[in-house]
């Protein structure tokens, strides 16, 4: 069926109020006015921090008479460290709001920054295990406005965030109901341009979070609608975005599918996220990369236990064929179409300790929203075929 046109501005409310359109982003400085706020910090990665999206942010605060403070020590993989030098800094500076620019990286540290600029307890006091967010205390959160610059983790509709723990080297997931930004600018036109890489391995990571939502056992239907809508739109606009970077429909397309996949993983994420998590913070790999390779193989072995899923989605997507195989075959096909490696040998990731990885993934939070039971010897089966190609 024919796509609806996403390239005009829109705006709605799910589960955030969201501006969506190209050129939203000059409205930034009227949105903090009309939330009370005047003295925000912008959080931003270093390699951003001279780009035009970044420039566009600070002209439209500066514009209105904003002076913005501005702090970009944020790695790809953001730590705990990081998190802890941005709250010294939205502290000393007397900010009042925090302005998240850029992609997973800058919109999950800034959330925690806010999160942590007003709390007297470690970070790892929050991590979503059982009730710890409840230790939280709310009285007087930091504000965030979240400006996505890439079309991958969805962070900016998300409420949480992920923060490697440098001393145990592993990723941790801090959870919090009001890490919700408060408002978000989704303009494509700060997408415009992103390297074909990049945008292949974000875009990915998008697809790896409504397929994981999809396949949970969780109950939640509607979050199960906008994985299917998702997955749809991706299908359709990725490849478009990787081959064509200036294409402001695909860029806008793979955008909102990036959100949609962030509020569809509240149903419950599994295996791949549990085996990209310690990859990428014992060989600090892409975390969307990660994912685009570990999916097939995940896919293959969840395949039993969600075998009406799959079929489902492969009428969705209208596949050549039905079932677990026709997915696979299509998650195969498209990673080969954005140029990632099938293994991850071929993303770098030559020499990994399985079984400190399983180890590792067993306990990780996501690996309790597989489909199939997981231990680390069925993570390790898992690991072992995305590292050969075969089971």
């Amino acid at each position: 069926m024919p796509e609806v046109p996403f390239s005009h501005p829109a705006d709605w409310s799910f589960p955030t109020a969201v501006r969506f359109g190209p050129g939203r982003i000059a409205e930034l400085g009227s949105v903090l006015t009309g939330l009370g706020l005047s003295r925000p910090l912008v959080v931003t990665d270093a390699g951003l921090k001279l780009l035009p999206p970044v420039d566009a942010t600070l002209a439209a605060l500066i514009g209105v008479g904003l002076g913005p403070g501005f702090f970009t020590e944020v790695k790809p993989n953001p730590t705990g460290s990081n998190v802890e030098n941005g709250v010294a800094k939205l502290r000393a500076g007397g900010y009042d709001s925090v302005v998240a620019v850029g992609g997973g990286s800058a919109l999950d540290a800034a959330k925690a920054i806010a999160l942590m600029a007003t709390q007297d307890r470690p970070i790892w006091d929050f991590e979503d295990i059982g009730d710890n967010w409840k230790r939280v205390n709310t009285s007087h959160l930091t504000p965030v406005i979240a400006i996505p610059t890439t079309a991958g983790t969805g962070s900016e509709l998300g409420r949480s965030s992920v923060i490697t723990d440098e001393r145990e080297h592993r990723k941790v997931i801090i959870f919090h109901p009001r890490m919700m930004p408060v408002a978000v600018i989704m303009d494509p036109e700060l997408t415009l341009g992103l390297p074909a890489h990049i945008t292949a391995a974000t875009g990915m990571d998008a697809l790896s979070h409504a397929l994981e939502a999809l396949s949970s056992p969780a109950f939640h239907p509607m979050a199960e609608g906008v994985a299917l809508n998702a997955l749809r739109i991706i299908r359709q606009w990725l490849p478009v975005a990787v081959a064509d970077g200036l294409n402001i429909e695909a860029r806008s397309q793979m955008l909102v599918a990036s959100g949609m996949g962030c509020v569809a993983l509240q149903k419950g994420l599994g295996a791949v996220h549990a085996l990209a998590h310690p990859l990428g913070a014992l060989y600090d790999a892409h975390h969307g990369l990660l994912n685009a390779v570990l999916m097939p193989y995940v896919v293959q072995f969840n395949a039993p236990a969600i075998a009406d899923k799959l079929a489902l989605l492969a009428r969705v997507l209208e596949l050549p064929d039905e079932g677990a195989g026709a997915v696979v075959e299509w998650l195969h096909a498209l990673r080969r179409l954005v140029g990632i490696g099938a293994t991850l040998r071929d993303i770098g990731l030559g020499k990994i300790d399985v079984e400190r990885v399983a180890a590792m993934a067993a306990v990780d939070p996501c690996a309790g929203g597989n489909p199939v039971p997981l231990d680390a010897a069925k993570l390790s089966v898992i690991l072992q075929a995305a590292m050969t190609g075969r089971f």
